[in-house]
């Protein structure tokens, strides 16, 4: 997603020495010191010699010397030159990463996870300070940062005391560079045209993108004043073949075997646009004094257009279909039939998201003395979603009242299943608005629902003021000290609301019992001429019409149903965190130590308003509720880094950390059901009437002990071999599915009087309210084993050439306490991991590939009323790959023309059920992207 430059005008020198060694880290130590107080990388002696790197060779030395100077356990990505990140988006760069891997969705990589833990278990960082997110929860979506503007990608898989909001799995810190530590004025344009493989799979899509960029780096009032600007601008389009199984029930009128339960499959078409901006003030004006402000922007805007055809299958599910003689079995699963009496549901929506982010941070050193800084820190982040996503059905009839159809279904060899139709899906005449197989339910009546409308929004707000002090002993190994104290309040605002959509006429409420009509001619005005098909799958052509043109002309009535209702909530968290520690720097038996010391203390008053909603008799009633609670975590961390050879170190972390639930398990509304079928039953809790979900506001965080043990080997050039081995104990995990025993007798006066008598007789008021609880607890293991090696390191003659090559095994064990011997699957977690780059870079040429893979894992996804759901993420690899020409004398000096290629093995995002490989739920197909830019520096 980023446009590349192929580097700089001027090669990157990196001197193997003190002093050199130095140089190169300006940037870097120059950010940790003067921001938020992210533990500072001194450089060290890299030994004899010297070599000049450029480009992606620089990039990968200085990420080799971030996490040698380090004493926590880092790895890093780092830009190749101003504005140039090595890969197409800041995720594509932190999956090269070792032990990190990211979850693609709508075609793009978005959701990291880091050590087998999903991106609820880390956390993201700005220069040192917590973001808040778009997203519905904590995970950050990346694509709101534009990647132009880092200088520096950070992933501490360790933690420090002064590291505030780190994560259990990772602490993820983006870092903007300073212009105060660039060497000269800089000014870069850069541009990048985009295009998909494939043709654009609905007509209002597009297959073509671009993305522009500008940065501007200057000094002025004698080296004093920095002065930093970037702006960016992307049209970045996806085309996805989309295909979706509800299940595989088992099949009794198919001798009992699995059974295609029905199918979604779709044609979709994205575009992502979003501009941004960034600017950075940094001032210098003596010795004593060093002021840094950083702005970010990032408005987000994403249309997708989705069309295809929902086919319910399985009679055993209801369909009313019915199976033909003469259906194929391979073990255990019906790989073809052909069935009658079909009712299909056909879809043209539309979604659109809207997003703006804001991140605002002042930094100021105050030098007190020779040997004692105070530093003020105050930041200001905050993200708004909007989204708006339609949908519309179609169809011969309501309620399965039009014409049947005739399907035939067969198992392809990626496990999706081709559906070939009798009926003409694009035949206006019999095709109409409608609620084809009356799914409408308000809760009470039937609707018609020829439509729906989801339109949640969300607003996410932290400000942060933190303050330290740190100085310097003399004499001692003990080289220096830090204390500090962070305060922070964040309060994100879920509000959700829905809408039933059906035809214009009479009746009210959208109820088939007040006369609302069944069905709508499709408004001719509305028919787009090109026709979409599902050729993919076997459909030829189904009717395409502007979903737009169509909403407007529908009745919207809202939902108030009590599971609807009671998403709406505020969860606000006010933070109190303190810390202390010393950091050592000194000879132990001849051999250099490093390493740090530290305690931290988080108090935290969390809370969460909303309302509890409840429906008995058609009747919707909600009641406000409030609650907070208050809670103390102490968090000891050590790190150590000993070099007991020349340019060999081992390191070693062990710290106790924690991060946050998800934000919306921490919400304190519930809904309430109450079901009269259950009368009777008994007086066990599941047999009660009464039962309710929702979330749990006294949620404590996830905790986790951890150790880190890695042995690391630089080499002369600029690269390493490191081999880490890392333990986390987990506690206080959250089980989302958590029942507990709850006495409803306060709601018996809700019911009829003779209910009433029967749930007294039976004793079964007392029901189950489902709520998340920190019952868990569990075990992580995993080894990572990293290559980054230029090839000049055993002979010049290959100089140039070289390798970054990772790979990573991670095993879990995590149980719920109402569970204690099934354990569960972590979301996010492969056990494999591998990456591997192979480059070459000399003389302004620059040619590269990248192939990333990973093992099975728990994927989210966004379900229905965009709840998540989380479904097993089959193996994949995809292999990307770059080319470019940087002139580096005469009048095209500066100039530089970069190829990329994305997703080169065409690999798919699979979902699959029940650890059948043959059970295919999701299928995605993106399609290569390529791309092809300039990029003018001067």
């Amino acid at each position: 997603m980023v446009f590349s430059n192929f580097r700089g005008r001027r090669a990157a020198r990196i001197t193997l020495g003190a002093s050199a060694a130095a140089i190169a880290f300006s940037v870097t130590t120059a950010a940790f010191a003067q921001d938020s107080g992210t533990p500072a990388a001194d450089a060290q002696d890299s030994g004899p010699g010297e070599i000049v790197v450029t480009g992606f060779r620089a990039a990968l030395a200085t990420s080799a010397n971030i996490k040698r100077n380090n004493t926590m356990i880092v790895d890093s990505v780092s830009s190749e030159d101003i504005g140039k990140l090595p890969d197409v988006s800041i995720a594509d760069s932190l999956a090269r990463i070792p032990g990190v891997t990211a979850q693609r969705l709508e075609g793009r990589d978005q959701r990291l996870s880091i050590r087998g833990l999903g991106p609820d278990f880390s956390t993201t960082l700005l220069n040192g300070r917590e973001q808040v997110t778009v997203g519905d929860n904590r995970g950050v979506e990346y694509d709101q940062y534009p990647s132009e503007f880092f200088k520096n990608v950070n992933v501490y898989k360790s933690a420090d005391a002064s590291l505030i909001a780190a994560g259990i799995a990772g602490t993820v810190d983006l870092r903007m560079l300073r212009p105060l530590a660039q060497s000269q004025r800089t000014f870069v344009v850069a541009a990048r045209g985009q295009m998909n493989e494939q043709k654009k799979l609905n007509p209002d899509g597009t297959r073509y993108g671009y993305r522009a960029s500008a940065t501007y780096v200057d000094k002025f009032a004698g080296d004093t004043l920095g002065v930093a600007v970037g702006v960016s601008a992307q049209n970045t389009p996806t085309q996805i073949e989309r295909y979706a199984a509800w299940g595989f029930p088992n099949e009794s009128a198919a001798g009992n075997n699995l059974f295609l339960g029905g199918a979604k499959p779709y044609v979709q078409s994205n575009l992502l646009k979003r501009y941004g901006g960034v600017a950075t003030i940094e001032w210098q004006p003596s010795d004593n004094f060093h002021s840094t402000f950083d702005g970010l922007y990032s408005h987000f805007e994403e249309t997708q257009r989705l069309r295809g055809i929902e086919f319910p299958i399985a009679p055993q599910w209801g369909s009313g279909a019915v199976i033909q003689p003469g259906y194929q079995v391979q073990n255990g699963l019906v790989t073809s039939a052909t069935l009658s009496n079909v009712v299909a549901v056909q879809r043209n929506d539309y979604n659109k998201r809207k997003a703006e982010n804001i991140s605002l941070g002042w930094n100021n050193d105050f030098k007190l003395s020779d040997s004692i800084h105070f530093i003020v820190d105050a930041s200001w982040s905050h993200a708004t979603r909007t989204d708006f996503l339609l949908e519309t059905y179609s169809g011969t009839g309501y309620n399965s009242s039009g014409a049947k159809d005739t399907i035939k279904i067969s198992q392809n060899a990626n496990g999706t299943y081709s559906i070939v139709p009798t009926l003409d899906y694009s035949n206006t005449s019999v095709i109409k608005l409608t609620d084809p197989r009356g799914w409408g339910y308000n809760g009470t009546q039937a609707v018609v629902q020829a439509g729906f409308l989801n339109r949640p929004d969300f607003e996410d707000d932290l400000k942060s003021l933190r303050a330290s002090f740190n100085g310097e002993f003399s004499g001692s190994i003990v080289k220096s000290w830090e204390i500090g104290g962070n305060f922070s309040r964040r309060e994100k605002t879920s509000r959700y609301t829905s809408y039933f959509l059906c035809p214009p006429g009479g009746g009210t409420n959208c109820t088939v019992a007040s006369g609302t009509p069944t069905n709508f001619a499709v408004p001719a005005d509305a028919v787009l001429g090109e026709q979409v098909a599902l050729a993919y799958l076997g459909v030829p052509k189904m009717l395409t019409y502007d979903p737009l043109k169509v909403y407007s002309q529908l009745r919207s009535v809202f939902d108030n149903r009590p599971d609807s209702l009671v998403r709406d909530n505020v969860v606000t968290e006010k933070v109190y965190t303190g810390y202390a520690k010393v950091n050592i720097d000194g000879t132990v038996g001849g051999k250099a130590l490093k390493g740090t010391l530290g305690l931290q203390v988080v108090h935290t008053d969390q809370g969460s308003s909303g309302a509890i909603a409840a429906l008995q008799n058609g009747v919707v009633t909600t009641s406000p509720v409030q609650d907070s609670t208050k809670y103390t975590n102490f968090l000891p961390s050590a790190t150590f880094s000993l070099e007991l050879m020349d340019a060999f170190y081992v390191k070693m972390g062990a710290a106790q950390t924690m991060v946050r639930p998800r934000l919306d398990q921490e919400r304190i509304t519930q809904a309430v059901s109450i079901d009269l079928s259950k009368l009777g039953l008994g007086s066990l809790p599941q047999n009660s009437p009464f039962s309710s979900n929702g979330g749990n506001f006294r949620l404590r965080p996830y905790q986790s002990t951890n150790i880190d043990i890695s042995v690391e080997k630089y080499l002369r050039g600029g690269g390493y071999l490191a081999l880490t081995g890392f333990y986390k104990h987990l506690t206080d995990f959250v089980d989302p599915n958590n029942s507990t025993l709850y006495d409803f007798s306060a709601l018996l006066s809700a019911l009829p009087p003779a209910a009433a008598a029967i749930v007294r007789a039976q004793n079964a008021q007392f029901g189950l309210v489902r709520v998340p609880d920190n019952t868990g607890r569990g075990d992580i293991l995993g080894v990572e084993a990293t290559a980054s090696v230029p090839f000049s390191t055993f002979t010049q003659a290959l100089d140039g050439f070289g390798v970054f090559a990772s790979g990573t095994y991670v095993d879990s064990r995590v149980v719920y306490g109402s569970n204690a011997t099934q354990a569960v699957t972590i979301p996010g977690q492969s056990k494999w991991i591998a990456t591997g780059t192979a480059y070459y870079e000399k003389n302004g040429f620059q040619a590269r590939a990248t192939y990333r893979w990973r093992d099975s894992f728990l994927a989210e996804l966004a379900g229905l009323s965009a709840n998540p759901e989380f479904r097993t993420g089959k193996s994949e690899g995809v292999l990307d790959a770059q080319i470019g020409y940087e002139f580096q004398a005469g009048p095209l000096k500066g100039l530089a023309i970069l190829a990329q290629a994305k997703n080169l093995t065409d690999a798919p995002f699979i979902t699959t059920e029940a650890g059948d490989p043959r059970l295919v739920r999701e299928y995605q197909r993106y399609g290569r992207d390529y791309y092809l830019g300039i990029t003018y520096k001067f």
